[in-house]
């Protein structure tokens, strides 16, 4: 199933989304549903870093750096 969704964009970001999609040989929908989705997994994975945090900071991982040396 699918479902429709208008948008308001602001003309200077249309423009550069029309460019864009031209230049990348892709429809505008399909940009915009990937980069929808993009921001989605970044705001759960966001999520999950500041639900664990508490946990990574009493193990001594407060850097990326610190886990990737721990699961290496």
């Amino acid at each position: 199933m699918r479902t429709v969704l208008s948008i308001s964009l602001p003309e200077n970001l249309s423009q550069e989304l029309e460019r864009f999609a031209r230049k990348a040989g892709r429809n505008k929908s399909d940009i915009v549903k990937e980069s929808l989705s993009l921001f989605l997994w970044e705001m759960k994975l966001k999520e999950v870093q500041k639900a664990l945090r508490p946990k990574a900071k009493r193990l001594g991982l407060v850097s990326e750096e610190d886990i990737f040396n721990s699961v290496s």
